[in-house]
């Protein structure tokens, strides 16, 4: 792999956001509800040197962009005049709000920052962040993650078809439906649309007891997927590694590790087969670096959560890497949305994390 590139010097000016709204290509029914919209947080780092850094939050409803703003008026503050390295500042702020607590809406905010601060660096660095990182844009597995909510089998099935163009080898289904009998109809319909080859992740949403887990799990051990996805609480590690043991398909969970901490406590606990970290809520590029490292040391696969864009850079410096969750939720409000090519995202060769606002847009969905 290609040694890192030294990160050339900038200054912290003056961090912002705005708050937009999206509509999304298709609504997404979960067992924690249906999603129709999808509200994004857009930071922006502006440095002394006239270099932007960008990045989004998925903030799950339109009232916590303001708190996660608020918050980053505070690491505004605190940044201000400080040379852009992201660990050192991720530790300056972490210490500042370590009475308060680096979760929630505090992390989001950190987080975001981060991420900016990265894009700033290979922006200025005239390369992909991928290379500042010392890897090379290439195509990453990706999985379609865009649908195939809860819905009646029918609808799955057509949504199926749809969700397979660009060349896709793997989708994701949501379960959780009242009865195992609605679950197994849901995975069956979908697997009559899908060729042969085509990987179906499905995804629980933490909505199963772990009893019933257990029944539902061992069921669906004769469908052949690829991964059973958070079939119950989060943060439940000894039932988690329960499942681990007991059912045949890999046990998937990690979009709500909290920093590298938590991801190493469920792997400690023996907790699963796979994880996915959340680039928020394992700590933005500074947080996955350390959570890569700890999936290689542990050999395990890691797959990611959301934020495709900077995912897809980030995925090709992993060294047990998956597959790349996509999501387009971004892509109303980008100037050049990710590419999917023959069901790879397509690193794109441009400075930073290749996101820039589409100002129109913006200014469209703003909230």
């Amino acid at each position: 792999m290609p040694q890192k590139l030294d990160p050339p010097a900038l200054t912290v000016r003056s961090v912002s956001a705005v708050g937009v709204e999206v509509p999304m290509s298709y609504a997404l029914g979960t067992s924690r509800g249906r999603i129709t919209k999808a509200p994004l947080l857009l930071i922006d780092v502006e440095t002394a040197e006239g270099v932007t850094g960008r990045a989004y939050l998925w903030s799950y409803f339109p009232r916590a962009m303001v708190a996660i703003a608020s918050i980053l008026k505070e690491v505004e503050e605190r940044t201000k005049g400080q040379r852009v390295v992201p660990s050192e500042l991720w530790g300056r702020l972490a210490e500042r709000f370590a009475l308060i607590g680096v979760q929630g809406v505090v992390r989001m905010a950190m987080a975001g920052f981060d991420v900016a601060c990265w894009d700033a660096l290979a922006t200025a660095a005239g390369q992909p962040l991928v290379r500042l990182l010392g890897g090379e844009p290439r195509g990453i597995p990706a999985y379609n993650s865009c649908g195939l909510g809860l819905m009646p089998a029918d609808a799955l099935a057509d949504e199926t078809e749809k969700l397979l163009e660009r060349g896709f080898r793997a989708i994701k289904l949501r379960l959780g439906y009242s009865t195992l009998a609605e679950d197994l109809a849901a995975v069956h319909a979908v697997k009559r649309r899908i060729p042969d080859g085509v990987a179906l992740m499905v995804d629980y949403n933490q909505a199963l007891s772990l009893d019933e887990a257990l029944v539902r799990g061992r069921a669906l051990d004769r469908e052949n997927i690829a991964w059973l996805e958070e079939p119950i609480r989060h943060d439940d590690y000894a039932g988690a590694a329960l499942l681990t043991r007991k059912l045949s398909a890999p046990i998937q969970i990690g979009e709500n590790f909290s920093l590298v901490a938590g991801m190493q406590n469920a792997l400690n606990a023996k907790a699963c087969d796979l994880v996915m970290p959340d680039l928020e809520r394992i700590g933005g590029v500074t947080g996955w670096l350390g959570a890569a490292a700890l999936a290689a040391e542990r050999k395990v696969r890691m797959s990611s959560h959301l934020y495709s864009e900077v995912s897809a850079h980030l995925m090709a410096v992993t060294p047990t890497a998956h597959f790349l969750e996509y999501v387009d939720w971004a892509d109303m409000v980008v100037q050049e949305p990710l590419r999917i090519v023959d069901g790879e995202a397509v690193i794109p060769d441009r400075p930073g994390s290749g996101v820039v606002w589409d100002k129109v847009a913006v200014e469209k969905f703003r909230v």
